[in-house]
């Protein structure tokens, strides 16, 4: 059954219609709250007029903060001037004082108003109030009206010219006595350098280059010398402008600014100076921990102990860890007490250096453990004659990232231990019974001649060599049985005689084999065939023994 709603009565709004209002309304209001906030902070904005500042002679008499009467600050400081300016200039009674009325404070300049203060102008941030805007201000104003009737004496202008002229001259005198004392001091620094030089010398090599020396003590004299002049310069400019009403105000300035700065420094330094301390100590420390142990590492440097692993060998590079990490961690403790070490500079520049040495680091990481690796694994000794890969020579030094070689040739080779650590080594050195090293040499001679007279003829070659030790006895073996010859391979233990390398020894063997192999008419050839030979290549046993070679007795 249908119901009719009675006559007259609405029907209710559908949901979407109902939000759709609601939503109108909610927009609405919103324009309307946003509208009426930035009324409202547009009110203070326009009730907060711009300050201004009260100038007259150069100096700063009052700052207007706040309107009075309707007036903004900047019309109240133009006015202000120009009553000031009026009265000066009437000559009228110099007495100022101040007049209490229920606006403020009347600054009154004998019986006429300057301009009015008004509580408003005080700053209270600072927690200024209006008495003491009115004492500050009355000084300015009788600092001001003395300078303007000074500005019109001409006797004090003419003092003030003479005190001008006398402290120009001055400067002029200590100028000329500065730069005669930068010749004396250069000339004496340059004979002192001369001679520090001539002691700073190794193997007749500078250790430092004077061309050098000489340039950083010039700038520092240089920069020494000007910075004397800019501080005379700044002092006379603040003398004389002081002495003239009109830019007296400029000279209180200038010499204000430089005090000011030394204050700010000395502050700083007496501020920093416990920390300063701190740190000192801390690095006093280390130096203290270093020495101790610095006897301890030159007792086993000379041979004279050694703790387990902790040897001759080793002693040099522990050593240099030691003090690595003391320094480090004496650097890590006085970091905070540093001054600015706690600054967003000093941080972002200690983030800066950690950033390079993590992009620049492995590399030489990777080099400085591989030296570690060669001098705690002994594997390499200073003076020993080594073979890596295709170089060979003697070690002269094993450092943290490089390994020196000289070979007997004239040349002096640098390694990278990386490289080293991933190549095969041959120590000619490490198996010698005593000083010297190990000396070997081949030759292939063809199989129509008696290995044994080859034998014989290498060990007389190597008995008639300087250098090549007698015992243990050389010896010769037979490393290879290729297609047309066999190699023969001769070991010898050698020392050099005096500063006479490997290289010369070696030479010396090679010279006397030939000799040898002349003497007995054998040549030194590796033959080649490409048919077969008319006649064998063997050797009959009656054959076995020829000269040099000796047969056994039976």
């Amino acid at each position: 059954m249908r119901i009719t709603p009675p006559a007259g009565r609405q029907r209710p709004l559908p949901p979407a219609t109902l939000a759709r209002v609601l939503g109108l309304l909610l927009a609405a209001l919103t324009l309307l709250l946003g509208a009426a906030t930035a009324t409202l902070a547009a009110e203070p904005a326009a009730a907060s007029p711009a300050e201004a500042e009260l100038v007259l002679m150069n100096r700063s008499v009052v700052r207007f903060r706040a309107s009075v009467l309707g007036s903004p600050p900047a019309q109240r400081a133009e006015r202000g001037a120009r009553n000031l300016a009026s009265i000066l200039a009437r000559n009228d009674s110099d007495e100022v004082r101040a007049q209490p009325n229920d606006i403020g404070n009347l600054i009154m300049v004998g019986d006429q108003l300057a301009f009015i203060l008004s509580p408003d102008d005080a700053d209270k941030l600072s927690g200024e109030t209006l008495p003491i805007l009115t004492d500050r201000t009355l000084d300015a104003l009788r600092t001001v009206i003395a300078e303007s009737r000074e500005s019109r004496d001409s006797e004090a202008l003419l003092k003030g010219l003479a005190v001008s002229a006398m402290a120009t001259a001055v400067l002029l005198l200590l100028i000329y006595v500065l730069t005669r004392l930068r010749r004396w001091i250069g000339t004496h620094l340059l004979t002192a350098v001369e001679r520090g030089a001539e002691r700073l010398r190794l193997a007749g090599a500078e250790l430092i280059r004077r061309d050098r020396i000489l340039a950083a003590v010039g700038w520092v004299t240089h920069a020494v010398y000007w910075l004397l002049v800019v501080v005379l310069v700044h002092a006379w400019l603040g003398v004389v402008l002081a002495r003239f009403p009109y830019t007296r105000a400029w000279g209180e300035r200038l010499s204000q600014y430089l005090l000011g700065v030394v204050a700010d420094l000395g502050g700083g330094i007496l501020t920093t100076l416990p920390n300063l301390l701190i740190a000192g100590l801390m690095f006093l420390i280390a130096r203290g921990v270093v020495g101790v142990l610095k006897p301890l590492f030159d007792h086993i440097a000379a041979g004279q102990a050694g703790i387990g692993w902790l040897d001759q060998d080793t002693v040099e590079p522990t050593r240099k860890i030691t003090n690595i990490l003391i320094w480090i961690f004496a650097l890590v403790m006085a970091y905070p007490y540093l001054p600015g070490a706690h600054t967003e500079a000093f941080k972002g520049m200690s983030v800066l250096i950690g950033l390079m040495v993590s992009l620049g680091a492995s590399s030489i990481v990777g080099q400085g453990a591989s030296g570690l690796i060669l001098m705690y694994s002994r594997t390499l000794r200073s003076g020993e004659y080594v073979k890596i890969g295709e170089h060979e020579g003697t070690i002269v030094g094993i450092n943290l990232f490089t390994t020196r070689l000289r070979t007997g040739r004239g040349a002096e080779i640098t390694l990278p231990n990386a490289m080293i650590v991933g190549s095969a080594t041959r120590n000619y050195s490490r198996t010698v019974n005593g000083e010297g090293f190990m000396l070997d040499t081949s030759v292939t001679i063809g199989y129509d001649t008696p290995w044994r007279q080859v034998e014989a003829m290498l060990m007389e070659a190597a008995r008639r060599t300087p250098g090549i030790l007698a015992e243990p006895v050389p010896r010769v073996f037979q490393t290879a049985l290729s297609d047309f010859y066999p190699e023969y391979c001769l070991v010898a233990q050698a020392t050099p005689l005096g500063a006479a390398p490997r290289a010369e020894v070696l030479s010396r063997l090679h010279a006397n084999i030939q000799d040898v192999f002349n003497e007995y008419g054998v040549q030194i050839m590796s033959p080649h065939y490409i048919e077969d030979p008319e006649s064998e290549k063997v050797v009959p046993p009656g054959r076995w023994y020829p000269s040099p070679a000796h047969q056994p007795d039976a």
